[in-house]
């Protein structure tokens, strides 16, 4: 069973009032991190700052007007549902983590939210039987469709790049969400997971066919679960990742990619020399994906180094320790 999706609750299985609920408390945070946003900018940015603060008084109004519903139709008791109750939801990164982050990437960070609250207004209006809830849901879908457009103008003031069209924008976005994201997840797995069991094996038996025939063992059941666990954990249908196909493709072939970098060295028959050979690819993968976390997520390069490459030095170490003695 996949960690974390055990007490999730499929989207198709909410009831009505389930749905509504799930609504109002998704207003509420998209609420928070507006103004969040707009405290982050302020200073340097005041004209985007306000603009978040109107996003967020906005998301307040939709959250009002969702809460009537709920009394007129359920009464005064709101369950308590949240995204991260519901499977297929593309949870919201913590504020905190994103404080550092420039107008650019905040601005994109808004234009998704927008997208996959639209998405989801969109789904839960055809899941409802009541004419005026459908109403009220298909409204706030347009809504947030206005959202997403105002977001994407914050370039047009602030940004030297902004002449970028807004295809352009969306076409990285999603290539961010369906190939980067669980293709560098998918590296990182099969790059650090297997180093353990391949020179454990290496060092405990000094013989290269036998290490080839682990690692490959284990590059290859690494890819296929990977693989198989992002394309199963979300359809991509509320969270706007795109197809589970390609996610799951990125990530099970990138894993396998990541495992056999250091596997393959095996198939040279002198033991000393294919060893060698494997830890200089060792070396060489783990400062890749620093690079792409870096490029790409915009993860600090010093955050990423630690994370990767102190986590790749420590599952290695153990490896061979374990194999040596």
């Amino acid at each position: 069973m996949i960690p974390g999706l055990a007490n999730r609750r499929r989207f198709s299985d909410l009831s009505e009032q389930e749905i509504l609920a799930l609504a109002i408390s998704s207003e509420e945070d998209d609420a928070r991190i507006y103004r969040s946003y707009g405290e982050m900018l302020r200073k340097d940015y005041p004209a985007s700052a306000a603009v978040f603060d109107t996003m967020a008084e906005e998301e307040d109004q939709h959250r009002c007007r969702l809460i009537d519903r709920h009394v007129a139709r359920f009464g005064p008791v709101i369950p308590l549902i949240r995204r991260e109750h519901v499977a297929g939801f593309y949870a919201r990164r913590p504020v905190w983590l994103v404080q550092n982050l420039g107008l650019e990437r905040i601005r994109g960070e808004a234009e998704a939210m927008e997208h996959e609250a639209e998405a989801f207004y969109k789904r839960a209006a055809q899941r409802t039987q009541d004419a005026e809830t459908r109403k009220l849901l298909g409204d706030l879908a347009a809504a947030e469709a206005k959202h997403e457009e105002r977001a994407g103008e914050l370039s047009a003031t602030h940004l030297d790049d902004a002449a970028r069209g807004e295809e352009d924008r969306a076409a990285h976005r999603q290539f961010i969400l369906t190939w980067v994201q669980p293709g560098l997840a998918g590296l990182m797995d099969g790059s650090v997971s297997t180093l353990a069991p391949i020179f454990a094996t290496a060092f405990a038996t000094r013989d290269p066919a036998t290490t080839l025939t682990v690692g490959l063992a284990a590059a290859v059941g690494a890819g296929i679960s990977m693989g198989f666990t992002e394309a199963a954990h979300d359809d991509g249908v509320i969270s706007g990742r795109g197809s589970p196909v390609k996610r799951g493709l990125a990530s099970g072939v990138m894993t396998t990619v990541g495992g056999l970098g250091h596997a393959l060295p095996y198939l040279i028959h002198d033991f000393r020399t294919a060893t060698a050979l494997a830890i200089a690819i060792v070396f060489v993968e783990l400062w890749a994906i620093v690079w792409i976390q870096n490029r790409f997520m915009e993860t600090p390069f010093l955050r990423a180094t630690f994370q990767v490459v102190l986590g790749g030095a420590l599952v290695f170490t153990a490896g061979a320790f374990i194999g040596g003695g």
